[in-house]
Parts: structure tokens; C-alpha cells; sequence
């Protein structure tokens, strides 16, 4: 069993158990048949991983295409600093987009404004992944090493406000942890989703700056579990996970960020139970 493995099957039956229903609150999310997409969820989730030990995946079904769209979603995030679905090669994003195949200013069009750092050259204009990139580089005793993606004054331009909209770095003895902050998660489309994509640009910024990889701190504020996937997430939780130890490889020795791409990640060491197949998984927008 994967630490993934572990935090998942610990937190969905948390949820299960003690969670707070929705129903009856008018909540906002749909079924693509119209219907009230409710959900059971609990409050103040913290999972931690050791990304040195392990890359966190789950192994209660297959996630073997899963991480390579979620590491491609976060180059595109984080790395082309986008906001248009075509630039992706995964569809997930096309229900957000408006007819100019763009999610307004979210996510990576936060990413790519720029702003006024001091740095020790004096004031730099740069984004916050460059000025992250700096700080990395130059001060990594640094405790202000943080991105923000929800911008208040933008909210409104947006076309789906951000789930994982902040992140705090920290370099403790030549490793580069992660503290990754989410509003909202939905446990069975979202949660190894996630945390695979964070580990691995963690992965790639300690690559950039010489650093090992050390813990992946995932918080969540509202963690749930919507009613049409409880069976599914019943099915995953009784499963058999397999005894693996997944290892992230990136064939790419660039110390430059804007040098990587989605085919230089292999994932050695995983293997997954074969015996689950979920099907098409509904999704609540």
C-alpha cells in the first residue's frame, strides 16, 4: 500500500462516516442530467507525503495515463502560464472554456502577471513562478516563498474560481518541501490528481535549484465525496492495493523550468489493481 493509497482510504471513510450532507443547502454544483449534485464532505483535511520515499499514487485503479495529463495540466498551469484549453492536450478544462477556448483570467493567466519584487538587485518586475524561481536560487532560507492564485479583484473574470490556489516552499536541509492549499476537493476525480501533479513540479523545482525532494503537505478545506460516486469510492476503499513503491524519473537534466516537457516524466515501480474498473466517472459542474 501507497501512502496515497493510506490518506485516500483514511479520508474517504472519515467522510462516509462523519461527514455533513449538502442536501437541502442549495448547492451550486449540477449533474450533467440537471439534477442537484450533493455531496457528504468534512472540514480541514491535512494529508502529508514523503516525496522522497515515494511518488504518491494510488494504486486502488489505474493511474498510469492519469499522472501524465495531470503532470501536462501542471506545465501547462505553471510552465506556459495559460489560460486556453487548447493549449492542453487533456479535454478537462472544455466545460470552463468560452467560445474563444479560453477560462478567463484563472489559474496560469494568474501566474503570468507580473508584479514588483525587491530582490537583491533591487525592484524586478516578474511573475510569481519567476520570482519563486528566484527566490529558490538565491534565498532559500527565504519563509516567504509562496504563489497565490486567488486574486479577489479577478474572481469575477474567471470562469471557474481556483481549487488549489496556493502554495508555501521551504528549503530544510538541502530539501525542498511543499505546502500545497486547496479550497474545495472532490475525492474521487481530484484527490491523486492533485497531489501527483504537485509532487512532481516539486520534483522540478528542486531539480532547478540543486535540491532533494522532501514532504508534500496537502491541505484541503472542504473534502468531499459527491452522492453519485459513493459506490465507486466503496469499491476503491474494499480493494486490494498492490505493495509498490512508485518513483518519478525525469530524463531531462535542465536546471531551466521553461526546459521541461510532459515526455521527459516516467514513473518507475507502479502497478495498479487490475481487478477495478470504474468506468466513466460522472462529473459534477
Amino acid at each position: 500500500m501507497t501512502q496515497a493509497d493510506q490518506n485516500f482510504i483514511n479520508t474517504c471513510k472519515e467522510i462516509l462516516e462523519n461527514g455533513y450532507s449538502s442536501e437541502g443547502t442549495n448547492v451550486r454544483t449540477k449533474w450533467q442530467d440537471g439534477e442537484d449534485a450533493n455531496y457528504i464532505s468534512i472540514v480541514g483535511v491535512s494529508n502529508k507525503y514523503d516525496v522522497e520515499k515515494e511518488f504518491p499514487m494510488i494504486t486502488l485503479r489505474n493511474n498510469t495515463k492519469t499522472v501524465i495529463n495531470a503532470i501536462d495540466e501542471i506545465l501547462w498551469i505553471w510552465q506556459k502560464k495559460s489560460n486556453n484549453v487548447h493549449e492542453l492536450n487533456s479535454h478537462i478544462w472544455d466545460q470552463w472554456a468560452d467560445e474563444n477556448g479560453t477560462i478567463g483570467k484563472a489559474y496560469g493567466y494568474q501566474l503570468g502577471k507580473k508584479y514588483s519584487f525587491r530582490t537583491k538587485d533591487g525592484i524586478k518586475e516578474m511573475d510569481q513562478v519567476d520570482y519563486l524561481l528566484y527566490l529558490l536560487n538565491n534565498e532559500q532560507s527565504s519563509r516567504r516563498m509562496m504563489t497565490n492564485l486567488f486574486n479577489h479583484e479577478e474572481l469575477k473574470d474567471m470562469n471557474l474560481e481556483p481549487c488549489a490556489f496556493g502554495t508555501q516552499w521551504l528549503v530544510k536541509e538541502g530539501k525542498l518541501h511543499l505546502i500545497l492549499n486547496q479550497r474545495s476537493q472532490d475525492m474521487l476525480t481530484a484527490n491523486g490528481w492533485n497531489t501527483m501533479q504537485y509532487a512532481a513540479l516539486q520534483h522540478m523545482f528542486a531539480q532547478c535549484a540543486g535540491l532533494g525532494v522532501g514532504t508534500l503537505t496537502h491541505n484541503i478545506g472542504d473534502c468531499h465525496i459527491y452522492d453519485r460516486h459513493i459506490p465507486l469510492v466503496k469499491q476503491l476503499i474494499e480493494a486490494k492495493p498492490m505493495e509498490v513503491c512508485p518513483k518519478l524519473k525525469i530524463n531531462n537534466p535542465t536546471k531551466n523550468f521553461y526546459e521541461f516537457k510532459v515526455e521527459d516524466f516516467i514513473v518507475e515501480g507502479y502497478d495498479y489493481n487490475k481487478e477495478i474498473n470504474l468506468g466513466r466517472i460522472p462529473v459534477a459542474i
